[in-house]
């Protein structure tokens, strides 16, 4: 049984996050609006001006002053946080790489949306999955719930002595960051208490130990530098399943690594990352219920990437199809897609995987599209038809141009 207090509510999850803001009381909220992310800082700063929380919010002019500023405020010994999207989160480069390899345990809450160009407003992974390789953890929320439940676990997480790395904390945008969906919401005592208070060993205003932050690394201590940074992300794995144990005992929701559903018997599977997971599961019902074995994998966490765990969970099945939300532009699929293909075959797994592209630009992704996608993998299974590679699902015909 859950130890909080839960209250039904609905929201959308901009605003679900917000609470979450709320009810963990960060120190220092730098912010920038961009869409689709804008509501969120808006309804933090909105929270301070009403007096219920003593977060300080610093309207900064830019994205990369936004990340800066967290930056600063981290290293001084408070819990910094910000929010963007797309082009925002680009305009922050240089900002991710340092606050990644600062080791400092910012949030934050990247609403996914397109990159330009050309220009688009819309939900596509593009701008999480270029900041993949920056050194922070990234979590993908599925729904508002998750949205909501993944903000109030990000600190334990980022702040613990063997992890002290960012993160983002990722929802699709307009899909789950303005529509409107039941959650279950906690009391405010047991978020807190759930968090706890940030206690840093190092800071830059500890007046007993004087340091630098970020400082000139030249040959001889940047390899090392990136090998800490390597360890801690490893370690990551096993505190986030820490962390779930105990939003678990607190909440009564159960969360992973990677969700499996209705993966028991499956002889063909889809591996998807977000909102469209929802999709999906909606597919897997209906062809299970034709009495066809087919099941999904739904990414939670994208960095550390549970590829030993996600090659152990695909070993029974026949046939998988990766389906990514961003281009990667390799001619050898998506991020999600190569990095999967690669976990798979070091497990020594000679499985047929499939990498297709859906929903760029917010291009519809429908409980048919998925049911059209198992329907090619059963056909490779059962009869052998070829299924081409790094297709792109619902692209207009040449006709339709």
């Amino acid at each position: 049984m859950p130890t909080c207090k839960s209250t039904r509510d609905r929201m959308s999850g901009n605003e679900a996050v917000a609470l979450a803001i709320k009810q963990v009381n960060p120190d220092v909220m730098p912010a920038f609006p961009i869409t689709p992310s804008t509501e969120i800082p808006q309804m933090v700063s909105t929270f301070i001006a009403n007096g219920e929380i003593d977060t300080e919010f610093i309207p900064v002019e830019s994205e990369h002053s936004s990340m800066s500023a967290v930056i600063g405020a981290s290293a001084a010994g408070a819990r910094a946080l910000t929010a963007t999207s797309s082009c925002g989160l680009a305009f922050m480069w240089e900002e991710l790489y340092i606050a990644a390899s600062d080791r400092l345990p910012v949030v934050l809450c990247a609403v996914n949306r397109a990159l330009t160009g050309p220009i688009n407003i819309n939900c596509d992974h593009s701008d999480s999955m270029g900041a993949r390789d920056s050194g922070w953890i990234q979590i993908y929320a599925e729904t508002n719930q998750e949205a909501y439940d993944n903000f109030i676990m990000a600190y334990p997480v980022t702040e613990h002595p063997d992890v002290m790395l960012p993160m983002m904390v990722c929802q699709d945008g307009f899909i789950t960051s303005h529509a409107v969906m039941n959650i279950e919401t906690m009391d405010t005592e047991s978020v807190r208490d759930f968090v706890g208070i940030y206690q840093p060993e190092n800071f830059l205003l500890n007046a007993k130990m004087p340091m630098a932050i970020g400082p000139y690394a030249n040959s001889p201590f940047y390899m090392e530098t990136k090998m800490n940074q390597r360890l801690a992300m490893k370690k990551a794995k096993e505190v986030i399943l820490q962390v779930c144990e105990r939003f678990e005992k607190l909440s009564g929701r159960h969360y992973g690594l990677f969700e499996e559903y209705r993966m028991e018997g499956a002889k063909a599977a889809i591996v998807i990352i977000g909102s469209a997971a929802g999709n999906t599961k909606n597919a897997v019902d209906r062809l299970r219920d034709q009495g066809i074995p087919v099941g999904m994998i739904k990414v939670r966490v994208f960095r550390p990437f549970p590829g030993e765990e996600l090659a152990e969970a695909l070993k029974n099945v026949s046939a998988v199809a990766i389906l990514d939300r961003a281009e990667s532009f390799s001619g050898m699929g998506g991020p999600l897609g190569s990095e999967l293909k690669a976990a798979m075959m070091d497990a020594g797994l000679s499985i047929p995987a499939i990498n297709y592209f859906y929903g760029l630009a917010g291009r519809d992704f429908t409980d048919e599209s998925a049911v059209g996608v198992f329907e090619e993998l059963l056909g490779l299974i059962d009869e052998g038809k070829p299924v081409e590679q790094y297709q792109y699902i619902g692209l207009r015909k040449p006709e339709n141009n």
